[in-house]
């Protein structure tokens, strides 16, 4: 059903116009009598739990950061059977993104660019609407990633960092600290170990207890990659985040004239299965056998999930196959891996 009203309807729409829209309607599924119903059909197993950063996540799946900037879905994304929220990216200065158009579907990859451009309503915005949250006790856990201000100089990222953190550590179950997205004038250069380690050093200090990840890009050299995964555990670190959009357009289906006119972004989706996969072997062969590594890239169904997992992630995100596979997408993942899990496969 889904498949067919995305064809012929949904993919006549401007893709963030669809996705506000779209969000709209999560909104209200996390509202009671909604949220209890839709809770009634999505919610995983109980055998779907997993225990890492000292939190218990109900199911390995979440959503990744993007899909919701503002933590504004997290109730309604919960109740349709994420087992984990990561909203953001959050930035310490409220800030409008990129012009628009940002937002591209590549339909024939199952695969979207985006030069968003890290548009929020800032940090303290976030912390109001995670503090309306913790009150209302959400059963998930909420991630919080955060980035650099665009108005910030990269050479005062540090302390626009630790700003972030400061605010919105003691609302947030864990902290992702973003340094790879394609988007942000000089973001991704922080990404060098010698820029990175002192960063990460004074986020940590700022985040006190709570669990801390860095999340990084695909595009880096498999050394530098495994470098930055011995960073993470050197310092302190609860876990990595492998990876953020790529800026490759290799192997794409799509007529090239649409690809060259969508212009620069980071690309999401089907395509990236690939790299997330290699990127994954690099990081957990870097990293102890406790150290939470969470895979993000080309995810589209259970079997998807069940790979990162059998290849040593902790736990798994998706977005982009949500635009294509639609609100029932988690449910068919929990549903996918329960199935599995009774064959043997798990």
């Amino acid at each position: 059903m889904y498949p067919l009203l995305f064809r012929t309807v949904l993919s006549r729409f401007d893709p963030e116009l669809a996705h506000h829209a779209g969000m709209a309607v999560i909104r209200v599924l996390g509202i009671p009598p909604f949220s209890w119903v839709t809770r009634s059909l999505c919610a995983p197993s109980a055998g779907q739990q997993v225990r890492t950063l000292g939190l218990t996540f109900d199911s390995p799946f979440g959503v990744a950061a993007g899909f919701d900037k503002n933590a504004v879905g997290v109730r309604g994304l919960a109740a349709l059977g994420f087992g984990h929220v990561e909203v953001g990216t959050v930035t310490a200065i409220a800030q409008d993104g990129n012009p628009k158009p940002r937002l591209f579907r590549l339909v024939p990859d199952r695969a979207v660019i985006n030069r968003m451009g890290f548009n929020n309503a800032g940090a303290d915005a976030a912390a109001k609407r995670l503090a309306k949250l913790r009150r209302r006790r959400p059963k998930t856990v909420i991630g919080v990633n955060i980035g650099k201000s665009r108005v910030i100089d990269v050479d005062k990222a540090t302390a626009d960092y630790v700003q972030s953190a400061t605010t919105l550590a003691p609302l947030a179950d864990y902290l992702a600290v973003n340094v790879s997205s394609p988007n942000t004038p000089g973001l991704r250069g922080l990404q060098a170990v010698e820029t990175l380690a002192p960063l990460l050093r004074a986020v940590k200090d700022a985040a006190g207890s709570t669990p801390l990840l860095v999340k990084i890009a695909p595009d880096l050299p498999d050394d530098e990659i495994t470098a930055i995964a011995r960073l993470a555990v050197d310092e302190g670190l609860d876990g990595i985040i492998a990876h953020n959009t790529t800026i490759s357009r290799e192997g794409l289906t799509t007529d090239a004239a649409i690809v060259e006119s969508a212009g620069a972004g980071g690309l999401s989706g089907a395509p990236l299965r690939e790299r997330s996969m290699q990127v994954l072997h690099i990081v957990r062969a870097a990293v102890p056998s406790d150290f939470c590594v969470i895979s993000v890239g080309g995810v589209e169904t259970a079997s998807d999930v069940q790979d990162r997992l059998d290849a040593g992630a902790t736990l798994v995100q998706g977005y982009t196959a949500f635009l294509y596979r639609g609100p029932l997408w988690a449910r068919q993942i929990n549903k996918g891996l329960r199935a599995m899990r009774g064959t043997g496969r798990a």
